[in-house]
């Protein structure tokens, strides 16, 4: 078993490689630098509710079958200026939103507040 037969090749593992290389402090770096550019090219800036719903290619009508409720409710929504957090959770909910939060910076620090818990808390 530990003598190769002629024509077989190294058999080295992919994630083996790329270890040794992202152990690498220049290599890791630099790996690192792309995620966080990648990371940034991939966020949509929202400017409203509207923006979120396209963003998940939805339709309001769409929206509205997912939220139980008729197309000028999420017309509605859409236009306010204000509304209950649940009520942002159930609407982010229903465009495919996954774990929606609100993130704030506070002296330099990121502070994020998770909508599902006023969710849950709405449907108790």
């Amino acid at each position: 078993m530990g003598r190769k037969r002629a024509g077989e090749a190294n058999f080295r593992r992919a994630n083996d490689r790329l270890n040794e290389l992202l152990a690498r402090p220049e290599v890791a770096a630099a790996v690192a630098e792309v995620e966080v550019e990648a990371r940034e090219m991939d966020r949509v800036y929202a400017a409203n509710l509207a923006t979120i719903r396209r963003a998940g290619a939805l339709t309001q009508v769409e929206v509205a079958a997912k939220l139980g409720v008729g197309q000028a409710v999420v017309s509605r929504l859409e236009r306010r200026h204000d509304m209950l957090l649940s009520t942002l959770a159930d609407y982010l909910h229903a465009t495919g939103a996954e774990q929606p939060r609100i993130v704030a910076i506070l002296n330099g620090v990121e502070v994020e507040l998770d909508l599902d818990q006023f969710r849950e808390a709405n449907s108790a």
